[in-house]
């Protein structure tokens, strides 16, 4: 019953600001809440906040006992869902998808795959040296294990 009524005050928060969404929610047999959200223009304190009071606000700590955790995904954490992807487009992507590592550009993103490039020094086809190679690779979501943004100084 807790459960349902914390999800249903996150869902109706959420839906008030379509720019932001959820990345993970739990509550513990503690009564500890824990939500992480993600927005299409990052996550600000004030969203936290927002989110944070749609919840406190609605629910009465006379009735049930319980903590609050809201936070933003961190900057190092996986990509999880979808949207986090197209934000991140002309980043840096690490993408690894069963025993394949993959590093690049995130040119793309659909509904189904993600599109990553780079470039890597390749021997000539005829005579000695190396030329710089242009590189593409098209994964579907289903086949990343884990993809974080490479963050460069």
């Amino acid at each position: 019953m807790f459960k349902t009524t914390v999800k249903n005050l996150l869902e109706t928060a959420l839906a008030e600001r379509s720019d932001l969404f959820l990345i993970e929610f739990s509550i513990n047999q503690d009564n500890h809440i824990k939500v992480i959200v993600d927005g299409d223009n990052g996550v600000l304190v004030e969203d936290c906040m927002f989110i944070s009071r749609a919840i406190e606000h609605n629910l009465d700590r006379e009735e049930q006992d319980f903590s609050l955790e809201v936070m933003s995904a961190g900057a190092t954490a996986p990509l999880v869902h979808k949207r986090q992807y197209k934000k991140n487009l002309k980043r840096v992507l690490n993408v690894r998808t069963g025993s394949n590592t993959v590093e690049g550009n995130l040119t793309g993103a659909t509904d189904e795959n993600i599109i990553l490039e780079w470039k890597v020094r390749e021997p000539k086809p005829i005579g000695k040296g190396k030329v710089t190679v242009k590189k593409e690779a098209n994964i579907a979501y289903k086949d990343i294990v884990e993809a974080k943004v490479m963050i460069k100084f």
